[in-house]
C-alpha cells in the first residue's frame, strides 16, 4: 500500500512557472560524430597491437604481451563500439520501440568482461614468472613500449571531444587511457631491464597493468549491469521526486514511480499519479505539464521521456485491491 505524499524539505516546483516542455527527440549527429573517432582510434589501436604482438615473441616481454592483449581487447572493444553506434543511427520501429538505444549498453557490458578476461590470464602468468627471473630483450621492448604510448597519445586525442557523448565513448577513451598507462610501465620495466638486467621488472610491469585495468573493467561492468537492470540513476534520489511532484496542486499521491535508463543518455519515467477528485480536464493537463517539468528540470537528472497516469482515489484503490 502507498503512503500519501508528505511534504518535501527541499524547495517545491512552482506550478506554471516552468520551461517550455523540452522535445524527445535525439540527435544523430552525435552517433555519427562518435562513429568516425571511433573509427580512427581503432585503426591507429590495431597497428600498434600487430606491432607489439610481434616486438612480444622476440623480446620475450610478458608485460608487453599484457599491453598487446588490452590493445586486442582494446581494439575489439572499438569494434564493438563502432558497432554500437552504428546500430544506435538505426530508427524506431514497432518492434523496438527504443530503436537500438541500448546497443550501446551492451557493448560496455562486453567490454568490461573482456577486460576482466585478461587482468585474470596477465596476473597469473605474471605471478609465475615472478618467482623465476625471465631472460628478456628490453631494447625491442622499449622501441615498441615508446611506439605505444604515442599511439595511445593520438587515439586519446581522437577520442577526446566525444568522451562525454554516452557510456561507450567513455569506455572507449577510458580503455585506450588504460592502456597509455600499461605502455609507460612498459617502458619504465624495459628501462630497468636494460639499467639491471632484472628481469622480474617485466613481471612486475604485467601486474600493474592487470591493476590498472581491473578497477576501472568493475566499474564500467557496474555502471553497464545498472542500466540493463533499469536501476534508478544513481543520481537521482527517488523519494525527493516524489515528494516534489506531490507538492503540486491537484497532485493527492504518487506511486508505482519507476526512473531508469534505456541507455546512458536516454533517462525514462513512469508514474500512478492520485489527482483530487474535483480537477476539471484543463486542469488535468496543467498537472501533467507540471509534473513533467518538474521531473525534466528540477534535478540533477535529466529525465527525457515521462508518462504519468493520472487516478482518482477510487481507480487507486481498485489497483491495490488488485495487487
Amino acid at each position: 500500500m502507498s503512503t500519501h505524499c508528505q511534504q518535501a524539505n527541499a524547495l517545491p516546483c512552482q506550478p506554471g512557472q516552468v520551461k517550455t516542455a523540452h522535445l524527445h527527440g535525439h540527435d544523430h549527429s552525435h552517433a555519427t560524430s562518435s562513429r568516425k573517432r571511433l573509427i580512427g582510434a581503432l585503426a591507429v589501436t590495431a597497428l600498434v597491437f600487430v606491432g607489439e604482438l610481434i616486438a612480444a615473441y622476440i623480446s620475450g616481454s610478458l608485460s608487453l604481451a599484457a599491453d598487446a592483449g588490452h590493445m586486442a581487447v582494446d581494439s575489439s572493444g572499438l569494434v564493438i563500439a563502432l558497432l554500437a553506434a552504428h546500430l544506435s543511427l538505426r530508427p524506431r520501429d514497432n518492434a523496438y520501440t527504443w530503436g537500438w538505444a541500448r546497443s550501446e549498453v551492451i557493448a560496455a557490458a562486453l567490454q568490461a568482461g573482456m577486460l576482466l578476461a585478461i587482468c585474470l590470464i596477465v596476473a597469473y602468468e605474471a605471478v609465475e614468472r615472478l618467482w623465476e627471473n625471465q631472460s628478456l630483450q628490453p631494447l625491442p621492448m622499449l622501441v615498441m613500449g615508446v611506439v605505444g604510448l604515442l599511439a595511445n597519445l593520438i587515439s586519446l586525442a581522437i577520442l577526446a571531444g566525444g568522451r562525454g557523448a554516452n557510456l561507450n565513448m567513455r569506455a572507449a577513451f577510458l580503455e585506450v587511457a588504460n592502456d597509455a598507462l600499461g605502455s609507460v610501465a612498459v617502458i619504465v620495466a624495459a628501462l630497468v631491464a636494460l639499467a639491471t638486467g632484472w628481469g622480474r621488472a617485466d613481471a612486475v610491469a604485467s601486474l600493474l597493468i592487470a591493476a590498472l585495468m581491473a578497477p576501472r573493467a568493475l566499474h564500467l561492468l557496474q555502471r553497464s549491469t545498472a542500466i540493463l537492470m533499469e536501476a534508478t540513476p544513481s543520481e537521482l534520489n527517488l523519494d525527493e521526486l516524489r515528494q516534489h511532484m506531490c507538492c503540486l496542486p491537484g497532485v493527492v499521491n504518487v506511486h508505482d514511480l519507476h526512473v531508469s535508463s534505456v541507455s546512458s543518455g536516454l533517462v525514462v519515467l513512469t508514474a500512478h499519479v492520485q489527482v483530487d477528485g474535483q480537477v476539471t480536464a484543463a486542469e488535468r493537463d496543467l498537472i501533467v505539464h507540471d509534473l513533467s517539468e518538474c521531473a525534466a528540470h528540477h534535478f540533477p537528472v535529466e529525465i527525457d521521456h515521462a508518462t504519468f497516469q493520472l487516478e482518482t482515489a477510487r481507480h487507486a484503490g481498485h489497483e491495490h485491491l488488485e495487487h
